[in-house]
């Protein structure tokens, strides 16, 4: 069995091991594969022959599947799974599979990473020590930002599966309140400290507003001029979730105006991030590299998911397919 994945790096830059997928079947890893559409021609080169496909982002187009008449199963070693042509793919009986639930924790502790930052510049705060600033400061401490204590704010969730509701927890622990927005509603979680409230009440009464959808269309760009209208002047935006559920030339408008306080995001609408994206010269925003997902630990989750994937798929007893 021929077993390739297309862009390997980003998952294991050496620090995991392939072992798992090399036991059960002749496996070739490539550490990148074109990410722009006009680089179908090496990834069909590099995939033509292949049984089994795992691929992160590089693309899979119906066009490109036409060329890979062996191929039986396509593991995506991500959450979304829109760079694959799912429905193509079920065309031509190739099980498409996900991983779901590996970056909860470290997607959460991102989310909290980028809002703490926001609330003390900890690292604006030791780089200003080290240039001498408190050596020769009169007074005994200084701050150069305003700082923000979290307890009693209220943060808006958008998207409360198991990301969000993890975000919720960390929250309330720091003892903030918690608005949530999601299609489903499990009032169980409900409590004196976290509800279930419409988008507009959301975006009216929280101090922090996190993402954490899917996208769809019906999410593509939640965050607009429209949405960003309705939000305190103090708010706060954190996104690690996807890119493209905001609007960046709204976003990069309503920080330049100092229409709301602040801004992170983990994501853009196209990575690595264009030079002309006009959140790079936008005020009051912290933007890193699609790191949320990365810890060690995290990956390794998912290498062992994406083995099981394919081992149950093999046993006929398929899971985490996202095209059935």
């Amino acid at each position: 069995m021929k077993i390739v994945v297309l862009d390997g790096y980003t998952l294991s830059p050496g620090d995991l091991s392939w072992e798992g997928l090399e036991k059960i079947g002749d496996l070739k890893v490539y550490d990148r594969t074109s990410y722009d559409l006009s680089g179908q021609d090496k990834i069909i080169e590099r995939a033509k022959d292949a049984e089994v496909l795992f691929v992160n982002k590089t693309p899979i187009t119906r066009e490109a599947l036409d060329q890979m008449p062996k191929l039986k199963f396509i593991g995506v070693l991500a959450t979304g799974y829109n760079i694959v042509d799912v429905e193509a793919a079920k065309e031509k009986g190739i099980v498409v599979t996900n991983i779901p639930t590996y970056g909860t924790t470290a997607v959460a502790q991102m989310a909290f990473a980028l809002l703490l930052e926001m609330c003390h510049h900890v690292w604006e705060h030791s780089e200003a020590v080290k240039k001498g600033d408190w050596t020769n400061n009169p007074d005994w401490c200084f701050w150069n930002y305003p700082l923000i204590e979290l307890a009693d704010k209220t943060m808006g969730i958008i998207g409360f599966g198991r990301i969000g509701q993890t975000v919720g927890k960390i929250a309330q622990a720091f003892g903030m309140k918690v608005l949530a927005f999601d299609s489903y509603q499990n009032k169980a979680l409900e409590s004196d400290t976290l509800k279930y409230v419409e988008l507009d009440e959301l975006l009216a009464e929280s101090d922090v507003i996190s993402l954490h959808c899917p996208l769809f269309e019906s999410t593509k760009g939640i965050i607009n001029k429209n949405t960003i209208a309705k939000m305190k002047k103090n708010a706060m935006l954190i996104n690690t979730s996807r890119g493209p559920l905001v609007v960046e030339e709204d976003l990069a408008e309503a920080l330049n105006s100092g229409r709301i306080a602040g801004a992170a995001v983990d994501v853009v609408s196209s990575e690595p991030i264009k030079g002309d994206n006009p959140l790079l010269k936008a005020k009051n925003i912290i933007i890193t590299p699609h790191i949320s997902w990365a810890p060690k630990e995290s990956r390794k989750r998912l290498m062992d998911i994406a083995i099981d994937n394919l081992e149950k798929f093999l046993a006929g007893t398929p899971v985490n397919v996202v095209n059935p």
